[in-house]
């Protein structure tokens, strides 16, 4: 029984994972020149979208964790930090409710 839990959570986690990388956009566009958008998109943006992001962000954390010894030796840290947590991270909590096209700079502090 604990075996089937375990293996539905996994599945679970994937599927947040592959979605949420599935639905990063490939070209990122100004937030600010952004017209105004439906409620319908807001709504789905903050029930959908934000958690998978918070939960792509404390997934992405815990792979920097295991990762951080090898990106070390490589020299690459601050590059795995980037890729792993701090652009999920401002995906999920700089761009503007609703706006899916525009992908804040991580490097931006507000």
């Amino acid at each position: 029984m604990q075996i089937d839990r375990m293996r539905i959570c996994a599945v679970f986690v994937s599927a947040v994972l592959v979605t949420a990388l599935a639905c990063r956009p490939a070209i990122a566009k100004e937030c600010a020149s952004q017209p105004h958008v439906e409620p319908g998109v807001m709504t789905a943006d903050a029930v959908m979208a934000r958690p998978v992001g918070t939960v792509t962000t404390v997934v992405g954390f815990a792979l920097f964790l295991v990762a951080s010894p090898f990106a070390a030796m490589g020299g690459n840290t601050d590059e795995a930090w980037e890729s792993l947590v701090a652009a999920p991270a401002a995906y999920t909590f700089k761009r503007p409710l609703g706006h899916f096209e525009c992908e804040p700079s991580v490097h931006k502090k507000d």
